[in-house]
């Protein structure tokens, strides 16, 4: 999931370097604002997918004495300043550039035919990367319904990618028809409202990757259907009389710490313990062997139960691959 959320990061800044390149060029040929705009569009994608970047990197480091749990938390970290960033540098400067072009519009702008060859190359360009961003958020999916997982499961950096770059290509149709509108009627507010437009459009986005990162940050409980599959793992032993509480956390898309308290059955316990016992009983000959075989006893139980959540243990992680942290404790 990693590497893959790596291909997106990787596919997107090649891409809208490239392509902020040309717009800034088609900008300083035609001065449409809504090129402009494209083009710190495409300056905000490269470097908030930078930062997506470092946070994958980041993410990726061992645990160690310092952090039990690793380091998975920091791409969400490195997210959520890439959406901030989006906000003020995309959004608030492109919203900017829209009013001081409606309270002063130009006179008229120059020849647009580069600036729009140049968007329909955007588009081509960043559909590809859309797509690829698409197949492998879908491929990771798997079964589970795509908004889903969108929404609760995927990788952040993924999730940005796809994102930004469904923006691109609609701000991209959208400066293409402030363009070709102003370019027909002559009139250049058409170029200034389709930067209004544009800036909203990037303000949305960012807005929503702030309340993505911000709920995964601070700590939810994963799922609730898998919250389900735990308690039918635990309660599926003959041991178990009932689960006194369950707490769970999502560390990050992939990677769930999982807290019970069970309470055992004690007579299941006893008749798996009851061979041993029947055989030990017959050597009590006084009370010093009575104590031996009490201490002994105890010791038993306490093993039978440490088998029990050892076999717990594995059962929640076989079907349950995310669940790297369990503490399942006998009450």
């Amino acid at each position: 999931m990693a590497n893959s959320s790596k291909n997106s990061v990787l596919a997107a800044i090649g891409g809208n370097f490239f392509l902020m390149v040309a717009k800034f060029t088609a900008f300083s040929f035609s001065g449409s604002g809504a090129m402009l705009s494209e083009g710190i569009h495409s300056l905000a994608d490269v470097l908030n997918q930078t930062l997506l970047l470092v946070g994958i990197q980041r993410a990726a480091k061992e645990a160690d004495g310092r952090y039990a749990y690793g380091y998975a938390r920091e791409v969400y970290i490195w997210a959520l300043i890439s959406a901030v960033g989006i906000f003020f540098l995309g959004c608030g400067v492109t919203l900017y550039h829209g009013f001081e072009s409606l309270l002063h519009p130009p006179k008229e702008l120059s020849d647009v035919t580069f600036a729009i060859g140049v968007l329909i190359l955007s588009l081509v360009v960043e559909g590809a990367v859309l797509f690829i961003a698409y197949s492998n958020l879908k491929t990771n999916a798997g079964d589970t319904p795509f908004w889903e997982y969108l929404t609760t499961r995927a990788d952040p950096s993924g999730v940005a990618v796809l994102l930004e770059d469904a923006a691109a290509c609609i701000g991209v149709i959208i400066a293409l028809a402030g363009l070709a509108l102003t370019h027909i009627t002559g009139n250049v507010l058409w170029d200034a409202i389709a930067t209004l437009m544009i800036g909203l459009l990037l303000g949305g986005v960012a807005t929503w990757l702030i309340i993505r990162n911000h709920a995964i940050l601070v700590g939810p409980s994963i799922p609730e259907e898998v919250q389900a599959r735990v308690r039918a793992i635990i309660r599926s032993r003959d041991t178990v009389e009932s689960i006194q509480e369950l707490k769970t956390v999502m560390l990050d898309g992939r990677t769930y710490d999982i807290m019970a308290d069970i309470e055992f059955h004690g007579d299941v316990v006893a008749k798996q313990l009851a061979p041993k016992l029947e055989a030990a009983y017959p050597q009590i000959k006084s009370i010093e062997d009575f104590r031996e075989f009490a201490a002994q006893y105890a010791d038993d139980v306490i093993h039978a139960l440490g088998d029990e959540i050892d076999a717990l243990e594995a059962d929640i992680r076989n079907q349950i691959p995310e669940a790297k942290f369990l503490d399942i404790e006998a009450n």
